[in-house]
């Protein structure tokens, strides 16, 4: 049985950019016409078969039968977040011949006068949205895909819940039709709208006009909105962060966050990260409310809970550090201990020759290898016209590997 080829043709935006002169030949000369109805509506003198497309096992059963030349209408570009991938998937790739066209997102980018060579494109239509939302925050500039359920509204509370307020939200709806309708506003006004079943989502980074750019390690202590006594001090702070071993796709819980410098420095450093900050110190979270927003932090999540509290919500951890644990020490890590995924890395700072042996016991009692590190820190001050060295407490930062020999 001979079949023949079957062609995938882009459609482009209505009144807009149409059909190329080839595809229109194509199309006239297919026996076959499939599509969502409103590119179906587009040939009403169409003299062949003309099939909805549905369910994309019944399309697969018929294109697998049929002999006859089919014609499919897909939307701007079907390699782009399109039936491609599928019909590719399960058919042999000489059958098809695809042709392209303009997407709904370069046509989106293009009303809003914004140029997309920058930006990333992510889709949520009938995904999960965490993945999606990893790779957002990361980026200056994003063009999403949404669904019924991954709504424009629920993707701006993902990113409010994460701290990432800091972008000009653009909702486009009902792209190429009469009613098409662009609508600029913040995070936060996305979810007062409802929005059109055909929208795109694009996002811009924002900043605030005089915001520093700080480095990427080893910002000034003075940098944060803290008490003194509850935050973790530079260099001790880089290295923990070092000894961390941090890559830039894992989950990080932050325990005791304090000012929650780690957890500002872990999301420079993992961008496509997860971070949860932990603290439930009044004073401490409404440092790390300040702290968020000054640094314009993407990814870091304040958790108000005192642990082990508040973390049987919480996804599992790749890295974990414990900066405070207010005399729940054994009780943390024992939470810890059954959710840390395999081959995970416990870091825990003491201050204290009790906090640093009782660390040690408890983390070898729950079969960890375990790495103490004593970091002493001198700094220089001016005594009249000379310069001596004031040394800093000692701090035991304690690292510990689950299943490593």
């Amino acid at each position: 049985m001979t079949q023949e080829k079957i062609y995938l043709v882009g459609a482009g935006m209505a009144g807009w950019e149409g059909f190329s002169s080839k595809a229109l030949e194509i199309i006239g000369k297919a026996e076959v016409l499939i599509g969502h109805q409103r590119h179906l509506d587009i040939f009403p003198d169409f003299t062949g078969q003309k099939i909805e497309l549905g369910d994309l096992s019944e399309l697969l059963e018929f294109l697998q039968d049929t002999c006859k030349r089919v014609a499919i209408l897909a939307s701007g570009d079907p390699t782009f977040f399109g039936i491609s991938r599928f019909l590719l998937r399960n058919l042999p790739k000489d059958r098809i011949e695809i042709f392209t066209n303009v997407t709904s997102m370069q046509y989106a980018f293009s009303r809003i006068k914004e140029p997309w060579d920058d930006a990333i494109f992510v889709s949520v239509h009938g995904r999960g949205m965490h993945a999606a939302v990893d790779k957002i925050v990361s980026a200056e500039k994003a063009c999403v895909l949404t669904d019924k359920v991954n709504t424009p509204a629920a993707v701006a509370k993902e990113l409010i819940d994460r701290g990432a307020e800091g972008y000009e939200a653009w909702l486009c709806e009902d792209l190429g039709l009469p009613g098409e309708k662009f609508t600029r506003c913040d995070l936060r006004g996305l979810m007062e709208l409802t929005p059109s079943e055909l929208n795109i989502l694009i996002l811009i980074k924002t900043y605030e006009p005089n915001l520093v750019r700080y480095p990427l390690i080893g910002i000034d202590d003075d940098e944060f909105q803290t008490s003194k006594k509850l935050i973790t001090k530079q260099e001790v702070r880089a290295v923990t962060l070092a000894k961390l071993q941090l890559q830039d796709d894992l989950t990080l819980w932050d325990i005791g966050a304090g000012s929650c410098s780690v957890s500002i420095e872990a999301s420079n450093l993992m961008p496509n990260g997860r971070i949860y900050a932990v603290e439930r110190n009044p004073q401490c979270v409404g440092f790390i409310g300040e702290n968020l927003k000054k640094f314009c932090t993407r990814n870091v999540k304040l958790i108000e809970a005192y642990a082990p509290e508040g973390l049987e919500d919480l996804p599992d951890p790749d890295r974990v550090f414990i900066g405070g644990a207010g005399g729940q020490l054994e009780e943390i890590i024992d939470a810890v201990d059954k959710r840390l995924k395999p081959e995970g890395l416990i870091v825990l700072n003491a201050v204290t020759l009790d906090t640093l042996t009782k660390s040690v016991e408890f983390l070898e009692d729950h079969g960890y290898v375990v790495e103490a590190t004593c970091v002493n820190i001198s700094k220089t001050r001016r005594l009249t016209e000379y310069k001596m060295f004031e040394a800093q407490n000692p701090v035991y930062i304690i690292a510990a590997w689950k299943g490593k020999e």
